[in-house]
C-alpha cells in the first residue's frame, strides 16, 4: 500500500486546499488539486510497472531507455472522479479508458447500511491487463468492490490499482474482505474513520458537489 502524504511534500499543500473549507469555495481550485494529485500518484504508480528497453534515436547518436510495456487501463468512477482521472490521464496518456456510474443510495438514518448503485458502464477488454480505478474518496469500499464485479464481463484483470485522494480504515478492509483479485492501493491521505453516516473523518465533504456544484 503507498500512502502519499506519509512522507512530506508539496502533495500536503494539495490536500491542505482540498479540506480547507474557505478555498473550496474556488471550484477551479478544487478541481486542479484534484488533477495534480492524480498526476502524483500516478507517477507513484508508474513505478510498479513492467517495463521494456527500447532503443531511439537522438540528433547525435542512438540509446537505450526503459520504456513501459503496456500501459494500464484507467476507470474513471463518475462524477466526482473527473478531475483526478485526468491527472491520471495526463501522465498514461496512452492509456485506454473506461467509465462507471456508481453512487450511493441516499439514506438518512445513523448506522444505515450503505447501498450502492451502479447504472453505467463503458470499458475496454480488460483481460489479464493492469487497471487503475480511480475515485477521489474510498469511504465504504462498496462502489470499489461492486465496480470491479462488473468489469469482470470484460474480462479479468491481472492486477487492480485502486487509487483515492482520501481514505478510510473500514473501507480498505472491505475491499481486502471482499475482492479477491490481487490488488494494491495508491492513497493520498489515511482518514481516521467513518462517522454514523458512513463519511470519512475528517474527509473533506461532497468532492462531487464541490468539483460542480450541487446535486438533486
Amino acid at each position: 500500500m503507498f500512502i502519499l502524504n506519509h512522507t512530506p511534500s508539496i502533495a500536503n499543500q494539495f490536500l491542505t486546499e482540498l479540506r480547507d473549507i474557505h478555498r473550496q469555495k474556488d471550484r477551479m481550485r478544487f478541481r486542479k488539486n484534484l488533477e495534480r494529485l492524480g498526476e502524483i500518484l500516478a507517477y507513484e504508480l508508474s513505478k510498479s510497472l513492467d517495463y521494456q528497453t527500447v532503443e531511439i534515436e537522438t540528433p547525435l547518436t542512438t540509446t537505450t531507455i526503459n520504456n513501459i510495456s503496456e500501459p494500464p487501463v484507467i476507470l474513471s468512477v463518475m462524477r466526482a472522479a473527473l478531475p483526478f482521472y485526468l491527472g491520471v490521464l495526463n501522465y498514461f496518456d496512452h492509456a485506454d479508458s473506461g467509465f462507471i456510474g456508481a453512487y450511493r443510495q441516499k439514506h438518512t438514518e445513523a448506522n444505515e447500511e450503505v447501498e450502492i448503485d451502479l447504472n453505467y458502464m463503458a470499458c475496454p477488454s480488460i483481460d489479464g491487463k493492469e487497471i487503475v480505478i480511480v475515485d477521489p474518496m474510498l469511504a465504504t469500499g462498496k462502489s470499489f468492490v461492486k465496480s470491479v464485479h462488473h468489469l469482470l464481463k470484460n474480462g479479468k484483470p491481472r492486477m487492480v490499482h485502486i487509487m483515492a485522494v482520501i481514505a478510510a480504515p473500514e473501507g480498505l478492509a472491505y475491499i481486502k474482505d471482499n475482492l479477491n483479485i490481487p490488488h494494491k492501493f495508491w492513497i493520498g491521505a489515511m482518514d481516521d474513520n467513518l462517522n454514523e453516516m458512513a463519511y470519512i473523518v475528517p474527509g473533506l465533504g461532497d468532492a462531487g458537489d464541490l468539483a460542480f456544484g450541487p446535486k438533486l
